[in-house]
């Protein structure tokens, strides 16, 4: 598997992170394809990444960092809860990297998953899995684009319906944009989303670009060649400017911790300390 974009190799990392979490007998998900999407070089950024983000005096965390295992399930919980209503579903992975849902979960019949990431990810995911003997699912179309570009008639020509309510999930990419790109990718989901859409993503705070504590890892990552540059403290404003109601949790809150999450949950006003959000938000 080829990749050489420094901040698509990211995606490795996550799906070493998916793989570790899948060992486990306690485990949150279950991912079978994310050893090999990994490959070693994610299991080797993986534990450089968790060595520069420890915090001395910080709860040991022997495992290494949940975040990732604890976004994952907080992110397939998402959809798991459509598919009681047992309708297809129209879904947009927005830079789904290596992400593996439509294998994995088990969707309502004509759902049709749309992934977006660059060509050459989807291209080396793509190899893995037919080398693995996997199959979809759902009805997925993989769609190579470059998401600071307007991806609308890509997406809309691989049959994505701007009329049909549809789902979309935004996993890891913002603390990879800039404060001119984040918002055009929120905006730009909400043009094609029709009323009553849902949307959920992640992101961290300025609290974390800003933070003393965080400074060994975001270092760290910029000299990898994927810097972290975007983060909003009040995502839900965020949001609401590109037209969407979001609600925000935290991971450690009861709803995004799932007995993992080892550090307290402090105010978002507490100076100093980096803040993670997760956002679940419905277009208005």
């Amino acid at each position: 598997m080829t990749i050489t974009d420094p901040i698509s190799l990211t995606a490795r990392l996550t799906a070493a992170a998916r793989a570790r979490e899948s060992q486990r007998a306690d485990r949150l998900f279950e991912d079978p394809y994310a050893a090999a999407l990994a490959g070693p070089e994610g299991f080797a950024f993986m534990e450089r990444s968790e060595e520069a983000g420890r915090v001395p005096g910080a709860p040991a965390t022997p495992d290494g960092n949940p975040y990732i295992a604890i976004r994952t399930r907080y992110f397939d919980d998402f959809f798991v809860e459509e598919f009681a209503a047992g309708a297809a579903l129209q879904v947009v992975l927005v830079a789904a990297g290596l992400d593996s849902r439509a294998y994995r979960l088990a969707w309502p019949e004509g759902t049709r998953v749309f992934e977006l990431d660059r060509r050459q990810v989807l291209d080396a995911k793509q190899e893995i899995l037919n080398g693995l003997g996997a199959r979809p699912r759902c009805d997925r179309r993989a769609v190579g684009v470059d998401l600071l570009a307007d991806w609308t008639v890509p997406l809309t020509g691989a049959g994505f319906d701007p009329a049909r309510r549809s789902l979309w999930l935004v996993e890891g990419l913002f603390p990879y944009l800039d404060d001119a790109s984040a918002p055009v990718v929120v905006a730009r989901a909400a043009a094609l989303a029709a009323p009553g859409s849902r949307l959920r993503a992640d992101l961290v705070g300025r609290s974390f670009l800003e933070s003393p504590f965080t400074q060994t890892y975001l270092q760290a990552m910029e000299r990898a060649g994927a810097p972290w540059r975007f983060g909003s403290d009040q995502p839900e404003d965020f949001f609401a400017a590109h037209g969407w109601s979001a609600t925000v949790a935290r991971p450690g809150e009861p709803a995004v911790s799932y007995g993992r999450w080892p550090y307290p949950v402090f105010p978002r006003d507490t100076p100093n300390l980096p803040k993670f959000y997760v956002v679940t938000a419905t277009r208005t």
